[in-house]
């Protein structure tokens, strides 16, 4: 019995580790990519914190929020536009926009 115990526990803590090695390649890639010039998880920048990002949107939004980071916005959090960050792949948008709607 003690060691069913022990294998749950194994295997839990694999999960957690490997989520939390998906949120730091995803906050990662964020910093290559220059996003976090202008936002912050927990802060507004010049754009919105991710956190309130998270708030606003639901996984029902990914492919639309993906292509914003590639192509821009404006109008959506106030009037200073998000440029477009073509160096951004759709894979890396995807993985982008999955850690931040992760951060509610």
């Amino acid at each position: 019995m003690k060691t069913i115990h022990l294998c749950l526990l194994a295997a839990a803590g694999m999960i957690a580790t490997g989520t939390t090695q998906a949120a730091d390649d995803a906050e990662a890639l964020a910093k290559s990519k220059n996003c976090l010039s202008c936002h912050a998880v927990d802060k507004k920048l010049v754009g919105p914190a991710y956190k309130e990002v998270a708030k606003k949107y639901t996984a029902a939004d990914e492919a639309m929020l993906a292509e914003k980071v590639i192509k821009g916005s404006k109008g959506v959090w106030g009037p200073v536009p998000m440029p477009p960050n073509p160096s951004v792949t759709p894979e890396e948008a995807n993985k982008l926009v999955k850690w931040i709607l992760g951060l509610k």
